[in-house]
């Protein structure tokens, strides 16, 4: 099985230091693109929980740091993109302390647990959610397994490649649960509502990749594993040539036309570019596209914060 590695032209963010289970960097060459790794190598990239509030707040920062970051490159380091939630992380199924539970007269209080644990699914579901609301497309490179708690990540993503060697599977049904971090929620408005989907999650059989790219869940399939980076590369600095301006408002409306009518989606484009269209990138396109010349274009400033 071939592995997946951080490019060795990348330079270490700023950011990289306050994570432990994700690596951050930049492409020297391309100084617009962010490459985020889960980097849980010896465990095969499953997620933690720490790597589960590190995932939230990485994609809360990138893309409001008035950084230049245009465009994210998601991946993961060593054989796997992720083998998914990592079982033997206790913290997972931690409800609530046994002895502070003991208030009902059978010992323990279910519903009191289940109250406890609510936040923690909230939590994490938001921490995903992160990923989608991040303002910069983000592309996932999916190499090895994509398992579980991967295919929520990934349907989180903009755009999703895969090596012609992934496997892919919806596992919890498996694991005695129902996927409740945005699977069942996301996957049918990427790829339909139709039977084979269900049959997926309903039975968490493995499925690969050029099943993945027949459906639609992954756009394209690298010739071969070791293709894969070039592929996602490639993608992300495409997108990064463009105006930030034009990226961030196409993505808002993408995502916000997704869950609501087409009239809606109408008014809520017409309402950005009615700002939108009087940026300097406009100017700039117009100017670069009569000359022949390639456009240049300011970074997004920073977002304001309290």
């Amino acid at each position: 099985m071939s592995s997946l590695s951080i490019p060795n032209s990348t330079i270490p963010s700023p950011l990289d230091s306050k994570f432990e289970t994700l690596s951050i960097s930049t492409l020297k060459d391309s100084p617009h693109v962010t490459v985020v790794a889960l980097n849980r190598p010896r465990k095969r990239n499953a997620m933690n929980s720490t790597m589960w509030r590190e995932i939230g707040q990485v994609f809360h920062l990138i893309g409001t740091l008035g950084d230049g970051c245009r465009c994210v490159l998601l991946m993961g380091n060593g054989k796997a993109f992720t083998a998914g939630l990592d079982v033997s992380d206790e913290s997972f199924l931690e409800m609530q302390n046994l002895e502070d539970a003991k208030e009902s007269k059978n010992g323990v209080d279910i519903v009191r647990r289940g109250i406890a644990f609510y936040p923690k699914i909230k939590a994490m579901q938001a921490a995903l959610t992160a990923v989608e609301e991040c303002p910069v497309p983000v592309i996932a490179a999916i190499h090895g397994s994509c398992i579980g708690g991967g295919i929520d990540l990934t349907c989180c993503a903009d755009i999703r490649l895969c090596s012609p060697l992934t496997t892919f599977s919806i596992r919890e049904v498996q694991l005695g649960l129902a996927a409740d971090v945005g699977t069942l929620q996301r996957l049918p408005k990427i790829v339909g509502h139709g039977s084979r989907v269900r049959e997926l999650c309903l039975t968490g059989e493995d499925f690969d990749a050029r099943e993945a790219a027949y459906l639609g869940f992954v756009s394209r399939v690298s010739p071969s594993p070791e293709r894969l980076l070039a592929m996602a590369i490639q993608v992300c600095q495409r997108i990064a040539q463009n105006s930030p301006v034009a990226v961030v408002n196409t993505k808002s409306s993408l995502n916000y036309s997704r869950d609501h009518s087409v009239a809606d989606g109408l008014d809520h484009i017409a309402t950005q570019n009615s700002l939108a269209l009087m940026s300097d990138d406009l100017v700039n396109s117009f100017m670069a596209t009569a000359t022949g010349e390639k456009p240049s274009f300011a970074n997004l400033s920073p977002h304001s914060r309290l």
